[in-house]
């Protein structure tokens, strides 16, 4: 039924199997992929974050555009192909369907992923960091569409909280104002990507997966519309400190200041400075978090299943 309504939309076997039998599927973003990391580091975490998903008793989804084929699962050999693609486009919202109608090959943002996700089926998501409200917004309106497709499509996004490199406290802001549940995942102040704290209270703390499937069964109940936001903090072991990132991400920032860089180009270029300013450590803990949100986002996916 879904790719009689999507024509754009292939699903894999595995995938479409789980859906049809109620099983738990997690859908993965691709930018990650095309985008966040160099290659190989990418194409090995993409495995190694399905390879978790898969232990936890769910079935990965990673989501992208091949060649304009809206593709709900990847192959392995899909898989690695992607992460070795040069100018693959960065897809959000407004710039998916281009995508599909001009045959090109893309990453799925989170708003996008979102958007995919939730055509398929999928209910739960995860990622390493969403968009949000970049620092300076009150001047160049850059906001990420994450926050609007938070606002609006029901999925349960896992994530460690948005990017550092954003202004966090206007990013919950604005959710707050889109009526987007924020839950920080055992701890009482949110997360700040590298760093497992930031200098703002969680809005909603829950302590496990169930309790988080409860809530969401709650709010369907009610019949509240949009997605909520899962902020969970990464492993004590792989953080960099906020004290310590802060003064590198500051740095980063001047640096794309200096190249005169906007858009959708701001973010992958300040990881890429993160990356040399931090001699590589920034992709170490990222790789940490997006493995830390994968296995919670499986566990929760399996109590959606215990739930209904």
């Amino acid at each position: 039924m879904t790719e009689m309504l999507n024509p754009f939309m292939d699903i894999a076997p595995a995938v479409q199997d789980a859906l049809v039998a109620g099983m738990p599927v997690v859908a993965l973003e691709s930018t990650i992929i095309t985008h966040g990391m160099p290659y190989p580091d990418n194409s090995r975490m993409a495995a190694g974050v399905e390879d978790i998903i898969m232990a936890e008793g769910a079935v990965p989804a990673t989501i992208a555009i091949v060649d304009g084929r809206l593709k709900i699962g990847l192959s392995p050999q899909e898989r690695e192909a992607l992460a070795q693609v040069k100018g693959a486009m960065k897809l959000s919202r407004a710039d998916l369907p281009f995508a599909l109608s001009e045959g090109r090959t893309g990453g799925t943002t989170v708003a996008a992923t979102m958007l995919a996700a939730h055509l398929a089926g999928i209910k739960v998501f995860a990622t390493g960091g969403i968009g949000g409200v970049h620092k300076g917004a009150e001047l160049s309106f850059d906001i990420s569409a994450d926050l609007e497709e938070l606002g609006r499509t029901p999925v349960i996004v896992v994530s460690a909280g948005a990017k550092a490199i954003l202004d966090i406290e206007k990013t919950l802001e604005v959710l707050e104002t889109k009526g987007v549940p924020v839950v920080v995942y055992a701890a009482d102040v949110m997360p700040a990507f590298w760093s497992r704290q930031s200098p703002f209270k969680a809005p909603l703390r829950l302590d496990s997966a169930a309790a988080i499937a409860k809530f969401q069964a709650a709010r369907e109940s009610l019949g509240v519309a949009g997605g909520m936001l899962i902020a969970n903090p990464i492993p004590e072991a792989s953080e960099i400190p906020a004290e310590i990132m802060g003064r590198h991400i500051s740095e980063a920032i001047a640096r794309a200041t200096r190249k005169g860089v906007t858009g959708k180009a701001v973010t992958p270029l300040l990881l890429s400075e993160l990356l040399d300013i931090t001699g590589g450590e920034s992709l170490t803990a990222n790789i940490a978090l997006v493995e830390n949100n994968a296995r919670l986002a499986a566990r929760i996916a399996v109590s959606l299943g215990v739930t209904q």
